[in-house]
């Protein structure tokens, strides 16, 4: 990454019909799968910051990703081509961000 890499969000939320768990198939199992594999390589590639989800299931629910990109357009290559997005089973907005804080410990 070069020194002007700038830090993005990208919120995910499930598609309505994917908020009952009964509804999900391996179909979109797979799909996460997937999702988590590219962010496991973004982290390995230097890039993702923080990933993860609310735990409650209902409309209130959502997932972040924190990383660098060099450029809007990069993050927003990146947000559109994360599988979850790409196969339509979660939406997903940009905002450019900057983590403040940030805790060394161990979650």
């Amino acid at each position: 990454m070069a020194e002007n890499t700038t830090q993005f969000i990208y919120v995910l939320k499930l598609i309505p019909r994917l908020l009952d768990e009964t509804k999900w198939t391996d179909i979109e199992n797979d799909i996460v799968g997937r999702h988590f594999k590219a962010l496991q390589q973004l982290q390995k590639e230097g890039q993702l910051i923080l990933a993860g989800r609310t735990q409650n299931m209902d409309e209130t629910t959502f997932g972040i990703v924190i990383f660098k990109a060099e450029n809007k357009k990069e993050a927003n290559h990146i947000m559109e081509n994360d599988p979850a997005v790409k196969e339509g089973i979660m939406t997903a907005n940009l905002y450019p961000y900057q983590v403040a804080l940030i805790s060394e410990a161990n979650i």
